[in-house]
């Protein structure tokens, strides 16, 4: 899916010049945002959107103000095509990673729940096979459970466990080897259940750390998948939980 995306934006750039995207890749975050709100068209935006997330996840201390623009960038490529998988995604991402740092209850008063739901829901209407929407969609779905508990979860949102395990599986099946649905994949179910889970945890941790990454942002994910499978070895459980939420974004 991503791939194809960006070979979709290679197409349609001239030879001579740095998209918006290929700076992305390359960990050109400053100049991938700036690029991309230069061209204020739904591709550019989204790009921006993901530039800026990227440059989030590098940070070590979690910053709100910069998911506030990610989420706005989003947004904003949606309104200019409603029908772009990537940019729903970044808003979903965005809005996730924002209820990391104000707490559940402010995201529930603020509705990031099922504003992210729904757009991870309206990218796959367009694109049913999109990787990054179906492990974000099993990610919601997990973190849901967790927070609430599987009684008021399937009530108030409709998640489950079940479905969370089924859409990452869809997200397998779509992308075997994608870096970051792997990733994803490892850190949705640490923080669910790291005990249960172990072996899952491990092997998604291994096949991430063993990868090929195409892009700046895949090369941090295997960077971190290396440094938690090291601690996850170590058997120290609360340095291996707090080493997730540290990376997942939490204060």
């Amino acid at each position: 899916m991503r791939r194809l995306f960006a070979f979709a934006l290679l197409l349609a750039a001239p030879a001579h010049a740095e998209t918006p995207y290929q700076l992305y890749a390359v960990g050109k975050y400053d100049e991938a945002i700036k690029a991309g709100v230069a061209e204020n068209d739904a591709v550019g935006l989204s790009v921006a959107a993901g530039a800026t997330l990227a440059e989030e996840a590098s940070r070590d201390q979690p910053c709100l103000e910069c998911l506030e623009r990610a989420e706005d960038y989003a947004r904003r490529a949606i309104a200019a095509d409603p029908k772009l998988p990537e940019a729903r995604v970044y808003l979903a991402f965005s809005l996730g990673l924002k209820a990391h740092i104000e707490g559940s209850l402010r995201a529930r008063l603020k509705d990031y729940p099922d504003q992210a739901k729904s757009a991870l829901d309206a990218a796959l209407a367009t694109d049913p096979k999109n990787a990054w929407a179906l492990a974000a969609r099993g990610g919601w779905n997990i973190a849901i459970v967790r927070g609430g508990g599987a009684t008021l979860a399937r009530l108030f949102y409709g998640a489950t466990l079940k479905k969370g395990l089924d859409d990452f599986a869809a997200a397998f099946d779509a992308a075997p080897d994608d870096i970051v649905v792997l990733y994803q994949y490892a850190l949705t179910l640490s923080e669910y259940d790291p005990v249960h889970y172990h072996d899952y945890i491990a092997a998604a941790l291994t096949h991430v750390a063993s990868g090929t990454p195409d892009m700046a942002y895949e090369r941090l994910m295997q960077k971190r998948a290396s440094d938690l499978l090291e601690v996850l070895k170590k058997g120290d459980s609360d340095a291996y939980v707090a080493r997730v939420r540290k990376y997942e974004g939490y204060p």
